[in-house]
Order: structure tokens, then sequence, then C-alpha cells
């Protein structure tokens, strides 16, 4: 699926990574001012990998400028068990909408691989933004010393199926029409 938005730079696209934007994903993380202060310990080391992004499902949102493409952001969705790993917007992107088309998008993707609702342990200043795209507040996840030293909102993305690709669902374009005249007219 290719996704597209025009926000205030021009025009977003979503695509698939590949091992080569490992160095850039691995920047945004690490650059993030959401983890700065108490959070900085979470990311100072982390680090993603040509192998994660090609045994998980990781898509870009990618501006195209004059010269380059600019990463404006990503997410990677675990298939088994279905959790949103990482959804990161670059700090220069934010407000602008790419957080919202990249949880469409994972929703999407979600959908197409058969999962009816996806998990998130939200890093505790972005739970509501997660709630303002359609995620419910499910629990905590406890703290994991020394990396994560604060609880967690437990959160999940409920994926409804879509209704032209379920058994027996059928999506009509128009209103039905009768074959025959009812009362009080012709058909």
């Amino acid at each position: 699926m290719n996704a597209s938005v025009t926000p205030r730079s021009g025009p977003t696209t979503i695509r698939r990574a590949v091992a080569r934007d490992a160095k850039r994903l691995t920047r945004l993380v690490r650059g993030s001012r959401a983890y700065e202060g108490q959070y900085a310990a979470m990311v100072a080391g982390y680090r993603v990998g040509p192998d994660y992004i090609e045994t998980h499902r990781v898509f870009l949102a990618v501006a195209a400028d004059e010269h380059e493409s600019r990463v404006l952001g990503f997410y990677s969705l675990v298939l088994f068990p279905p959790e949103l790993d990482l959804l990161f917007v670059a700090d220069g992107a934010q407000g602008r909408g790419i957080g919202r088309l990249l949880v469409a998008h994972m929703r999407s993707e979600a959908r197409a691989a058969g999962l009816d609702r996806v998990r998130v342990v939200s890093h505790p200043p972005a739970e509501g933004f997660y709630r303002s795209v359609g995620a419910v507040h499910t629990g905590t996840a406890s703290a994991n010393p020394p990396a994560v030293v604060w609880d967690r909102p437990e959160l999940e993305f409920r994926i409804p199926p879509d209704a032209a690709r379920a058994p027996g669902g059928i999506l009509q374009s128009r209103p039905k029409v009768p074959t025959r005249p009812g009362p009080g007219g012709a058909a």
C-alpha cells in the first residue's frame, strides 16, 4: 500500500523500509526530543538494524524534496504477537499529520495481515496521541529496569475486518433497486 498526504511542506509517501534505511531510523529514534531527560536511557543505545527491518513490517513516511527524500517518521508492526513496536515522527515534522498517517497505514497493514487487534506499549507522554487516533487503554506495563524505569500505558488498536473482503461481505456502490414496481410507482 502506498499512502500519500500533502502536509505543509509537500507530498508525503509511505514506503516499505529497506536495510539501507537502518542508520537513518536509528538516528531518528536516538535524536527524538520525546526521549530527553528521564527517558533518555531507554533509547541511548537503541539500534534499528537491517535484520530488524527485514524481520518486521517497517514503513517510512518520506517527503520528496528537490535534492533528496527525507524520513519524516516510521513505524514497525510485529505480526506475532501483534504489536506496534515502534512509531516515531521526526521532531521537525510533528504536528503535520504524519503520525496519524502512519497509524492509518499500520491499521491497513494489520487488516491485510488478518489481525483483529494490535497492542501498543506506549511511551508515557505519547498515550494521548494513541488515544486520539483510536487506541483504547487496556492496562499498564510494569517498569523493566535498567533501561525502562517507569510504568508504561498499554493500549490496543482494534482492527475491524474489511467488509469487502470478509466472507459473505458485499459492498454495494449504489442502492439496491427493486426489479418489480412497488406500490405507487415504477421501479
